[in-house]
């Protein structure tokens, strides 16, 4: 069963508007071990590994949507010299200068990644510092090896060598194409159209495209909605309308899917809420994933029919289903959520209910809310949208 109960997370799909291609070729990696076992946690559907740099354990993103990125404090604290500066595009089309520079060293465990090619960023954003993110371990530097990944059990491994991976079982295959920083773009058809999506580690959801592909004509089980339910690296786009949708048939790679959830938006983009029904393995020399499914995908959509962010340590409301008479807006303030006083946090209470959502194993929650001044009360049942 999907629940859409929060705001998604989009912490890649970069986009380099100049230089990169070369840039990004450059580093070595070296193991210990001809297959070796590193950390993964999979937690808020995203997977993160532990590395250290300089002697120092840090957090990154396990990300395929994004290259190689180091935080601001990461960058000052080695006195890393720039090599370029060069304009960064996010998943929500937000765009800034950033630099680009050259890391000496990064070791995740006893694999040893060498003279990398990073881009350096403020990770300090509301998002980003909740999940305590210092960091991502991006597509240029995975693809100097083959990798698989199965987050039901928190386990990646890494190889120089692609036999090492018993594949007995992994009939599902996907070509791809990449991006100058390796990002894998993947090939799918679906509502009769074929598209490109960003194979993306770092994007929560199951299919998102963008608006310019959806077709209203040609789908029969939709829920409209309002606002922005996604945050990208520089933060949340503008909002807009949408829709979360059931697609009767998804063909990708060499298997076909039915009544997969899909939502519009600025991107296209395959996520976690997908690829954590397979075992599945990263092969950027024959430019192919593997897959083994492990669990069957549910296409029932429940929620609250709203979604909310936290900005300055106050939740405030950020999408909602478009439905008669739904009683919250988009921009309103949450002053509480079954008596749990939102509206009093400091940053490490707001990031507690922000990883922790008050009305996550709810069924029923009342809501106080302020609206232009005026505090309202506001109770709502979960909902079933979309049947399975």
């Amino acid at each position: 069963m999907k629940k859409i109960l929060y705001t998604i997370f989009i912490f890649s799909s970069f986009s380099l508007v100049a230089q990169g291609k070369k840039f990004f070729e450059s580093g070595e990696v070296q193991l210990k071990s001809t297959v070796e076992k590193l950390n993964l946690q999979y937690a808020a559907d995203l997977p993160f590994v532990k590395v250290n740099i300089n002697g120092k354990q840090y957090n990154f993103l396990f990300d395929t949507g994004a290259p190689t990125v180091i935080s601001t404090a990461i960058y000052t604290e080695l006195g890393l010299e720039k090599k370029y500066k060069s304009m960064v595009k996010d998943s929500q089309k937000n765009k800034q200068d950033q630099i680009f520079t050259v890391l000496p060293e990064m070791i995740v465990d006893q694999v040893s990644f060498k003279n990398i090619g990073v881009v350096v960023m403020d990770l300090k954003a509301a998002e980003f510092g909740c999940l305590k993110v210092d960091g991502i371990l991006g597509a240029n530097q995975m693809a100097k090896l083959f990798w698989k990944i199965n987050y039901a059990e928190n386990t990646l491994e890494a190889t120089q060598d692609l036999s090492r991976f018993d594949l007995k079982g992994f009939d599902f295959v996907i070509p791809f194409n990449t991006k100058d920083q390796k990002t894998p773009i993947v090939e799918a058809k679906i509502i009769d159209k074929k598209i490109d999506f960003t194979f993306d580690t770092g994007f929560s959801r199951n299919l998102k495209i963008s608006d310019g592909n959806y077709n209203p004509k040609k789908i029969s089980e939709k829920v409209e909605v309002f606002g922005n339910n996604s945050v990208g690296a520089f933060g949340a786009g503008n909002s807009k309308s949408g829709y979360i949708f059931k697609a009767s048939d998804v063909l990708l790679g060499n298997k076909s899917f039915t009544n997969e959830l899909v939502m519009t938006g600025s991107s296209n983009l395959l996520g976690n809420s997908f690829l954590k029904n397979f075992v599945f393995v990263l092969d950027w020399v024959s430019h192919k994933i593997y897959l083994k499914q492990i669990r069957n995908s549910s296409s029932e959509l429940e929620s609250f029919g709203f979604g909310y962010r936290f900005i300055d340590n106050k939740p405030a409301v950020v999408y909602v289903f478009q439905e008669e008479n739904f009683p919250l807006k988009v921009g309103d303030s949450i002053l509480s959520i079954n008596n749990i006083d939102l509206d009093n946090l400091d940053h490490e209470t707001a990031c507690h209910y922000f990883l922790n959502r008050v009305e996550k194993d709810a069924d029923v929650i009342n809501m106080r809310i302020k609206r232009k001044g005026e505090v309202m009360n506001v109770n709502l049942k979960k909902r079933i949208y979309l049947k399975d």
